[in-house]
């Protein structure tokens, strides 16, 4: 398996607190155990060494609504190997990565907003509350030694264009930083992909993300 990919996966499972990934000829398996996500099938390679071969049979296997399937392939390229039932993100994903960096400053909370970071199981979470108190932006990350993972970024609508998202990840950054990580990991979105990039991030692959409906 790929290291960045395999670096992905622990940090997603120890972010997510899901089962420990059970290694595949062609990847790995992750039991989720909630409706909708039940387990999701990893695909271990990047790009052009995806066969298509090992993406029609995993996926031609899968019999229960709420597998996911990931693919680092483009999904005008993997969506095509999928057959009925099968649910394609219309959005690309993005495997990106963060090369070593130093730890930095804290960064500077917007006027009237709060901050809080705590770690809790492994996993170090921040949070930013509004000035009226409702929430504004989270995001987490899961240090796993030489790697570390970011994960479940977001900003509320209301709070969007402020500069909370940079908070958040030079939040996090700065604790993979201080975690003694190497190289930082995550699955972005168009939507994120700016800010990543603007922050020092590169895209490693494209990433299909798929889920069977039944």
């Amino acid at each position: 398996m790929d290291r960045i990919v395999r670096a992905w996966v622990d940090g997603w499972v120890l972010s997510r607190g899901a089962a420990p990934p059970v290694v595949e000829p062609w990847g790995c398996t992750i039991d989720m155990g909630v409706d909708g996500h039940v387990a999701r099938h990893v695909f271990g390679t990047l790009d052009d060494d995806v066969e298509e071969a090992a993406v029609r049979k995993v996926a031609g296997a899968v019999t229960g609504a709420g597998v996911w399937l990931k693919v680092f392939r483009d999904p005008a390229v993997a969506g095509g190997w999928l057959g009925a039932g099968w649910w394609i993100d219309p959005e690309p994903g993005y495997l990106m990565t963060l090369p070593p960096t130093r730890a930095l400053d804290e960064p500077a909370v917007p006027d009237g907003y709060r901050q809080r970071t705590w770690s809790r199981g492994g996993v170090i979470r921040t949070m930013l509350a509004a000035p009226d108190g409702s929430w504004a932006a989270r995001g987490q990350l899961a240090p796993t030694g030489a790697t570390a993972v970011v994960d479940q970024v977001e900003t509320s609508p209301r709070h969007r264009r402020k500069g909370l998202g940079t908070v958040v990840m030079r939040t996090l950054q700065r604790a993979a930083a201080e975690q003694g990580a190497e190289t930082c990991v995550l699955a972005g979105t168009p939507a994120g992909r700016g800010l990543y990039e603007s922050l020092g991030w590169t895209v490693t692959a494209p990433l299909t993300s798929a889920k069977f409906t039944g």
